[in-house]
């Protein structure tokens, strides 16, 4: 990574130049036998529509609130990095009545409805698939991001120094999440080719650092498992080695 990178937008933007067919999320839901994999290329295209959305549909602004009700999830991850990248502060598990806007799943559908401001719901589906039916009040996202641009550029420049991230009731700007991240990369070994496997929720920052931030920081790659609990020790083992797990968490 570049050491002038200041964001985790920065940081996508710069594993996006160096290798933009590596994996960099591969997603399980042992709940359901999901499994996608993003390489940066796919993902950074997810960010940039997503984002895209963000600023010009809903009228984002660097400094607003977005309520982040989402669990450990590839489309969570993409969501975070739209954040950084239009400069709203991303409020994980983060109460809707205090936001500007909302992002749930939809399991917390009824609580995002306090939001006063854009509400967005995912319905968290193989392959970010659509509700049957959509969710009153809501804009369903697999419907509104698919048309959305493959480039963004955000209207005004995001400031490192500006707040990027809420989690566990800790603030983190830009710059100060991009140096945890370095750090947290550091500790755990991580360098270009590493694998990343976890099972942590993203309602930490431990969490949120082994199932994206430490690995985009080291040039790693992240095995993000949901309901990782529903696996057996053995079916475990085959995926450490099939997948090429270099690292647990």
């Amino acid at each position: 990574m570049n050491a002038i990178d200041r964001t985790p937008a920065d940081l996508l933007r710069s594993a996006l130049a160096a290798d933009p067919g590596r994996p960099l999320v591969t997603f399980y839901d042992d709940a359901t036998g999901e499994r996608v994999e993003l390489s940066v290329a796919t993902f950074a295209n997810w960010v940039a529509k997503t984002a895209n959305l963000l600023q010009g549909d809903l009228g984002a602004e660097p400094g607003d609130r977005l309520a982040l009700l989402l669990p450990a999830h590839w489309q969570s991850a993409v969501w975070l990095l739209a954040c950084d990248s239009v400069g709203v502060v991303a409020s994980v598990g983060g109460d809707p009545a205090d936001a500007d806007l909302v992002v749930s799943g939809p399991d917390t559908l009824e609580e995002a409805l306090e939001c006063g401001g854009e509400r967005v719901a995912l319905a968290l589906r193989p392959l970010g698939g659509r509700f049957p039916q959509p969710p009153a009040g809501f804009a369903d996202y697999a419907v509104e991001v698919p048309g959305q641009g493959d480039r963004f550029a955000p209207f005004v420049p995001v400031e490192p120094a500006g707040p990027a991230l809420v989690v566990g009731g800790a603030e983190f700007s830009h710059a100060a999440l991009v140096d945890r991240a370095r750090e947290d990369a550091a500790k755990l070994g991580l360098g270009e080719g590493s694998r990343v496997l976890t099972g942590l929720g993203y309602d930490t920052w431990e969490g949120l650092s082994a199932g994206l931030y430490a690995a985009l920081a080291a040039g790693a790659s992240v095995v993000l498992c949901r309901n990782l609990d529903r696996l057996s020790a053995q079916a475990l083992a085959q995926r450490t080695e099939s997948e090429r797990v270099t690292h647990t968490v």
